[in-house]
């Protein structure tokens, strides 16, 4: 019995880092939108971003309460575009707002070497092409299913650490996935990131 028990731990155990690897592979298979840690602490960072490309649309959730943003971007990304250009997949996913209201706005961010020769423009509606205004944000990092409840609970702690530091940021956060929905959920990538107003005191040490 305890040595089929402690067989049956180790092929969890193989299977958990299998799944880990996995993960990790598929993960680095995509572009990954650059950063400069300027700080960190923790699973807290203060992160200096470029302008970056977005395809971004907004929720728009119909009597049952589904929403179809990310199909619209992938259809756009697809080659749902006047160039019938197929654009290849990055990370992250950016949302804008809470998730499940109407408000919310999501993201694809665009390869650095389609921004640079040209976005092509959307086919139809729901689409839009626009510019992330680059500069520092705060970011707190987590892993689990990524919804309104837990993002908030994640913003306030990082609102809490930066009145710590004396930082001051946007009253709206932002958040961000980095894995495909069946990702388990300790194996995923999230992250709360508040811009920050003022840069003056953001350096190491300050």
């Amino acid at each position: 019995m305890k040595r089929r028990m402690n067989y049956l731990a180790a092929m969890v155990g193989l299977f958990g880092v299998a799944v880990a690897a996995w993960t990790m592979t598929v993960r680095a298979g995509y572009e990954s939108a650059e950063y400069t840690v300027i700080d960190s602490d923790g699973n807290i960072e203060i992160r200096e971003y470029p302008d970056l490309m977005l395809a971004a649309t907004d929720s728009k959730l119909d009597s049952q309460g589904r929403d179809g943003s990310f199909m619209r971007l992938f259809r756009y990304i697809s080659g749902g575009n006047e160039d019938d250009q197929k654009i290849a997949m990055t990370t992250p996913v950016f949302m804008e707002g809470e998730a499940g209201k109407s408000d919310v706005s999501m993201g694809f961010v665009l390869p650095k070497e389609v921004a640079a020769e040209g976005v092509p423009e959307p086919k139809g509606e729901g689409v839009k092409i626009r510019k992330r205004q680059g500069g520092r944000f705060a970011v707190i990092r987590f892993s689990g299913r990524l919804d309104s409840q837990v993002a908030k609970k994640q913003e306030a702690k990082l609102r809490e650490w930066m009145k710590l530091r004396g930082l001051e940021g946007e009253s709206k956060a932002e958040t961000a996935g980095y894995d495909p929905p069946f990702t388990p959920g300790p194996l995923r990538r999230n992250e709360v990131l508040i811009r920050l107003n003022d840069t003056a005191n953001t350096e190491p040490g300050s």
